[in-house]
């Protein structure tokens, strides 16, 4: 697994572009860009778990290992919903399990800038490389309005 980074400057505070990121109706409209009716289910609390899903019973088990308000958020991926059972243990889980998934907030010239590192298996760097700027590029539509 290789380390990629995503980043984009917002202008919009930190605060904000925090409330974009993880609110109970924005999250889906810029993940939507990974998959249509994607979703978190989680409380949002450190050490909590969550579940990243499609809307239609797939998608990733994760916990939240760090949280600072408005300057970063840390996922540790453990597993993957199958028809929305958790598999931790399959041979396909255990060869990215593990993986952190980082978003840093930064204040610079009044401004926002959100970096996202993430560990990516060969399999799916193409597919986030493609993707992750998309979903960036609603995050700051969004946050970027009034």
């Amino acid at each position: 697994m290789k380390k990629h980074e995503f980043k984009t400057v917002i202008d919009a505070p930190r605060e904000k572009v925090w409330d974009i990121l993880w609110g109970k109706e924005t999250y889906p409209a810029w993940t939507s860009a990974f998959a249509e009716g994607s979703n978190a289910v989680t409380d949002w609390k450190k050490g909590s778990k969550v579940y990243f899903t499609d809307g239609s019973g797939q998608g990733m088990v994760a916990f939240i290992d760090e949280k600072i308000p408005n300057e970063y958020m840390s996922f540790r991926h453990v597993g993957q919903l199958v028809d929305g059972k958790e598999d931790m243990e399959s041979e396909k889980v255990k060869e990215w399990a593990g993986s952190m998934e980082n978003y840093t907030l930064k204040q610079v010239d009044g401004k926002t800038e959100l970096t996202v590192d993430m560990d990516i298996n060969d399999n799916w760097a193409q597919y986030f490389s493609e993707t992750w700027p998309k979903a960036l590029n609603k995050l700051k539509e969004l946050a970027e309005k009034n």
